[in-house]
């Protein structure tokens, strides 16, 4: 089994939602749809007050480079165009639609038929996929277009897929791998058209072998497209330590995967891809898990954008004593402070956590001990990157690489000393990125 090589940690995997099938949520009674869900730019909306929609109506269009769409989930009226609060608590513009019926554009090719022959070309299936709104759903939200408008003189010879789902809970990938493989595969072959890439490899950790034993098998119709097993260890599937393991070639500092011959791509990606090229269906929903040590049954769902995700809970029931809600997993997704929020296409998983889990150990003093520099996939000096954001030397952080921080994790993890190194890292990243804006 192949792996990166420096660093990376093994947190208890937790997958209890593993065996369950994804089940389709009902189309919520209202929509929330938040205008900006990519990483970029926010696009701007089309749609006022009182306007009637169907299910893959523009609500707001990308008119920058790095930007994307975003289509209405339901069918129904939009009932408001305000300022509303996210997970987070921070408002932002979002349509507020009042669901009538689930009347579609008629564009959209909703047959269950698995379409296998692609005939758009190049230029045609990037176009499709912007004009659909999709974005990398391994969490990062980037707009998927963008990554194949190859630089001048660049070239991809591999295009690399992202199915290792290391970050512990989280299931949908898996799930998606077993349940929608032709689809996928499908999606991964437009991919390899887009970007002109020769090779396509699906990097899959070894605690998912019925997963890498059907796509194995369905990758057979496609003798470009090679299934590898992955050494479980987090983070497997970071950009970086991704390209490491599938073709051990090393991204340098500031550069994008590009540079090294490659692109990219989270598997659930790839679906949407099939659904995008094949269907010219627009990104309106997301799968994601709904788990925890006490919940007493995880499931995974498929769930219209814009859903409440009070509605996601209340079906699945929040346990007794639940003292955190997670948005993504343990390790880099980000707790939720107001529960009453919307589901986004890059949501993948609500973690429940409770009281005594979610509490974090009394900070102390740091040991010199080390493990957070060993942890570290990014080869950094953890401690130092912290006790110099704690002193606001954020230049000193620039200076020692603070920029090329993942958010993995790995470093806070590992502290015995329980110190927030990973808060503090972030912190520095922010204003370091802030000062070269200005």
């Amino acid at each position: 089994m192949k792996t990166f090589t420096l660093g990376g940690v093994h947190p208890e995997e937790n997958k209890f939602a593993s065996q369950q099938s994804v089940e389709e949520f009902p189309i919520p009674k209202t929509a929330t749809v938040f205008i900006h869900q990519n990483l970029g730019a926010p696009p701007v909306c089309q749609v006022n007050k009182g306007d009637t929609v169907k299910v893959g109506t523009m609500l707001a269009k990308a008119e920058s480079f790095i930007c994307a769409n975003v289509h209405s989930p339901v069918s129904g009226k939009v009932i408001q165009v305000d300022d509303i609060a996210d997970s987070s608590h921070f408002k932002k513009k979002a349509v507020v639609i009042e669901a009538e019926g689930d009347e579609w554009e008629e564009t959209i090719d909703r047959s269950p038929e698995i379409v296998k022959e692609i005939k758009l070309n190049k230029q045609e299936i990037i176009q499709r996929i912007k004009d659909c709104g999709v974005v990398g759903l391994g969490g990062a939200c980037f707009p998927t277009h963008v990554k194949y408008m190859l630089p001048e003189g660049k070239t991809a010879e591999y295009l690399l897929i992202n199915a290792a789902e290391c970050e512990p809970y989280i299931t949908v990938d898996h799930r998606i791998m077993l349940e929608k493989a032709e689809e996928c595969l499908v999606g991964m072959n437009a991919l390899m058209i887009a970007s002109g890439a020769k090779k396509a490899k699906i990097g899959i950790e070894n605690n998912k072998k019925d997963a890498i034993k059907h796509l194995t098998e369905v990758a057979k119709q496609y003798p470009d497209i090679e299934v590898v097993a992955l050494h479980v260890k987090y983070p497997q599937g970071a950009e970086k330590q991704l390209i490491k393991s599938l073709i051990n070639r090393e991204v340098p500092d500031g550069k994008l995967p590009i540079e090294v011959g490659a692109i990219v791509n989270n598997i659930t990606t790839c679906f949407a891809v099939y659904e995008a090229v094949q269907k010219n269906k627009p990104l309106i929903e997301t799968y994601l898990t709904v788990t925890g040590k006490k919940v007493e049954h995880p499931r995974n769902f498929k769930v219209r954008i814009g859903t409440p995700v009070m509605d996601i809970l209340n079906t699945v029931g929040i346990p007794e004593n639940t003292g955190k809600l997670i948005a993504g997993g343990p390790m880099m997704g980000k707790a939720v402070s107001n529960m009453n929020c919307f589901a986004v296409k890059g949501l993948t998983s609500l973690l429940l956590m409770d009281e005594k889990e979610s509490k974090r150990g009394e900070v102390e003093p740091c040991l010199r001990c080390g493990k957070c520099n060993y942890g570290c996939p990014q080869g950094l000096e953890p401690y130092l990157l912290s006790a110099l954001s704690i002193n606001n030397r954020f230049e000193e952080c620039e200076a020692n690489g603070v920029l090329n921080c993942c958010e993995c994790g790995s470093c806070s993890f590992t502290c015995p000393a329980n110190r927030p190194l990973l808060d503090y890292i972030r912190l520095a990243k922010n204003k370091v990125m802030a000062s070269k804006r200005k």
